[in-house]
Order: structure tokens, then sequence, then C-alpha cells
């Protein structure tokens, strides 16, 4: 691919480099420090144990001078990956310039604004910076339907992800996030997602996508379903931590349709599964619709810079003055570093190679598949890829173990994964979108041979 020319300079080109098994006497140190000195709620730390020094494209070197391939980038936060060149000169030059501005205009935002509706559909005129997470813009989008449907309720999908605050966590399925906390937000419902793998509706699999999204027509419809009428339908158009579930465009085609029909705000999440990372600018692009709202953070902030985003129809611009605010909205470093990402993405096909390299991926990831008797399916679009794992493929049982194996064992030997899905039993890889064949292609294959190892009993 010839993008790989470019993009192999942003990265160690001969990852993975394990020179002290993980975690290394100086991980360890500073982990023992972390342990005693911050919160118990920490995670991705005893995921994947290391203490981190530097980070190049879609490698990261430890503090003990291992090297390993990121198959994961910050959530999904690091796009454009590590360190990169042209993101670094554009935020260093703001902060030489202006650091903060809270919405008071300036160049830098104004940048950021254009390099922003370049790559929104035309539909959607209006942007709303609010604070610094996902977060932020999920309770954003919500309070912005409310406020113009005068309604209350919300919709939403099981599986879904949305984000730790208030409204968004109520958005938010897993019990494990939610547990002790009691009621979130009154007016909000959950539908079953169409989660093809895991049938939720009993019908053949090949009708669950149509299913899911006549379910909602069903519950909008029948004034007994115990389904009020909603401000918004709101979900991921591919669910993230959920699992890396892919919609068929069907679904989400139908969904538009339905919420068009009973007027309802259709708002696509993209935090996650936008801005190129599966092949497209943003995923709902795949069924060729355009949500009421969308919202945006991770990979919109160029190399971890927080920032988060609205875009919206015309028609909903009817906030007054300082209806909604928010202090860090006027981050000028993240609005430099998120435009001038935007801009090399489009000069260098990065969607072209997101797309092209996944296809590549789920080749391999099918023949895993095929020969795995403990991986139930894989799942991929651009460069958000997923391998389900099963205790037994005839039965579907969770296997929620072997993907914490995979995950711990990948990264002793130099590959960052995370762990997901409804059960925590999803392998879940979301590598930089610059990362070259070479090195997808050698995290797959060593993911691989845990896998094989996991088979043969071999690791614990």
């Amino acid at each position: 691919m010839k993008q790989d020319t470019i993009f192999s300079k942003l990265s160690h080109v001969d990852a993975p480099q394990i020179k002290v098994a993980p975690p290394g006497p100086k991980s360890q140190e500073i982990l023992k420090f972390q342990a005693d000195n911050e919160s118990s709620a920490i995670s991705y730390a005893k995921g994947m144990p290391m203490a981190m020094a530097k980070g190049k494209g879609a490698t990261i070197e430890d503090v003990d001078g291992n090297i390993y391939i990121d198959m994961f980038s910050g959530a999904g936060v690091m796009a454009l990956g590590h360190s990169h060149p042209e993101v670094l000169k554009a935020s260093h030059e703001a902060i030489e310039d202006i650091t903060h501005t809270l919405d008071i205009p300036s160049p830098i935002r104004q940048r950021m604004v254009k390099s922003l509706k370049k790559v929104l559909p035309k539909e959607l005129t209006r942007v709303f910076f609010g604070g610094p997470t996902g977060s932020d813009a999920v309770e954003q989008a919500i309070k912005l339907a409310k406020y113009n449907t005068g309604r209350y309720g919300v919709i939403a999908f099981e599986g879904a992800y949305h984000g730790m605050t208030g409204m968004a966590l109520a958005l938010t399925c897993d019990a494990h996030h939610r547990q002790g906390l009691g009621p979130l937000s009154p007016g909000v419902q959950f539908l079953p997602y169409p989660y093809e793998y895991r049938n939720p509706f009993g019908c053949p699999d090949e009708d669950v996508q149509i299913q899911a999204a006549e379910n909602l027509e069903r519950v909008l419809s029948d004034s007994h379903s115990g389904y009020m009428k909603p401000a918004a339908v709101i979900l991921e158009s591919v669910q993230g931590e959920g699992g890396t579930i892919i919609p068929a465009p069907i679904f989400l085609q139908r969904v538009r349709e339905i919420c068009t029909k009973h007027e309802i705000v259709m708002i696509c999440d993209e935090i996650q599964a936008g801005l190129g990372r599966t092949g497209k600018m943003f995923a709902f692009e795949h069924a060729g619709i355009v949500p009421d709202i969308v919202t945006m953070s991770k990979a919109l902030g160029g190399i971890g810079f927080p920032i988060s985003a609205i875009a919206y129809r015309e028609e909903l611009n009817t906030w007054p003055t300082g209806l909604t605010i928010g202090t860090f909205r006027g981050n000028m470093i993240a609005f430099a570093a998120g435009s001038a990402a935007l801009e090399w993405m489009q000069d260098n096909d990065v969607l072209e190679h997101s797309a092209g390299l996944g296809e590549k991926c789920m080749v391999k990831l099918k023949e895993l598949e095929e020969k795995s008797p403990i991986v139930g399916q894989v799942r991929g679009l651009g460069m958000m890829l997923a391998i389900e794992m099963v205790k037994d493929k005839k039965t579907r049982e969770p296997a929620g173990d072997f993907a914490k194996l995979v995950r711990k064992h990948a990264h002793l030997r130099g590959v960052m994964i995370e762990v997901g899905g409804h059960h925590g039993n999803v392998a879940r890889l979301l590598p930089p979108l610059i990362i070259t064949e070479d090195l997808a292609m050698k995290g797959i294959e060593i993911i691989a041979g845990v896998i094989k190892d996991i088979e043969d009993g071999k690791l614990a």
C-alpha cells in the first residue's frame, strides 16, 4: 500500500521488542507508586501492567525499554498515532500563541470549525464545542434534543457505552459502571441492538437487523408499550465497548426513517467509531444516512488533546445565549491539533488506508475464526476489529477468561489490545489509523499465537 511508505516513518518498524518481561523493574516501581497513591478504580494499568515512556506512531516504549505494537491507541484516541510530527508542530505553535479563550473566537478556533465542516455532511451546519470529554458531547446532544422537542425521554440500545457523567452514564448499559448508583435519569429506556451473534429476538439470524429496527417502530406506535414518545433516539453507529457490534446499513436506514416519521431527534454517537476509524469519516456514512446530531471526541484532539463537539442541523440551532456553557470549550491546543490532524488525514488518504488495511486484517482474522475452536466470531470495519472468545462454538458460551488471557499474553509478547463486550469476552483491536500493514499483521500473528496456546492449555 502506498501509504505504508509514508506511515512506516512514523513508527518503530522493528516492533515489538521485549527486552525484559513486562512489567520490568522500573515499571514495577511506578506501578507500585500508582497503587499506593491513586484511586482503586484504575483499570488499564492492571490489564496491561507497564509504565509508558514514549510513543511513536503505532508503537509505544515503556520505561524498561520494551517496545510494543499499539493496537489499542488509547481506546481510539490516537487516530494518527503517538507524537505525530505535523500535529505536534501545530500544537506547539498554539501553545506559544494562546491556549484558552472560552468561546471567544480566534484564528485557531476558526480553522478547527472549517476543518470539521469539510468532513461533516452538509446537512449538519452547526458545531458546538462543550467540555473536554465524549461524555460532555453526549450531555450536550441530549440537552439540545430535549430543548427542541420539549420532551424528556430518551431511547438507547442494549450494549451501549456513552460515557461516565450523569446522563451519559444513564445511557450506558454496563451494570459494572452503574452498580450502587440507583436510578440515574428518568425517561431513559433501552431496546435490543442488532447483535446477530447473540440474537436477542429468537428470529433467524439474518432477520435480526430489521427486527431490531421494527422493534423501535413497534414501541413508538403502540400506546401500551410503556414507551412514551422520546426527545431522542441515541445509538453508536458501531458499538465499541459493547463488543464492536457492527449494524447492517438497513438497521440505521430504518431507524432514520422511524425517527423522521415520529419527529424524534436521531443522535449518532461517533465518539469512538468516527473520524476515519471504520474507513469512512463517520461510521453512519456506511448506511448513507445523516443523523440530526452527531457527537465527536477521542480522535478529534489529534494526538490525545481533550476536546469534544456536537454537530447538528440548522433547525435545531435554537439555544439562547449562554444556555449551555463549559470552561474548557476553548482549548486552543486541542483545536490546533485537531484541525491539523483532520487536514493531514485527508491529504494522506488515511481513510482509504484504514478501509483497505481493515479488509486485509479481516482476511487473517477470518482464517483464525475458521481454525480456532475458541474463536466464536471475528468482526471488523476499517480499523475497528474484534475477536469474540467462547468456550464452545456450538453453545457460544462466552469465555471472558480467555479474552483476558489474550490481552495479558499479547501484552507480554509486545502487543497492546483491550477487552470488552457484553460478557467481557471480546478482544478488541483499535490500532492507530497510520499503522502499517507489516505491523498490523505482526500484531495479529502474535494474537493468533496466544490464542493457539490457550487452546493447547499452555496459558493460564
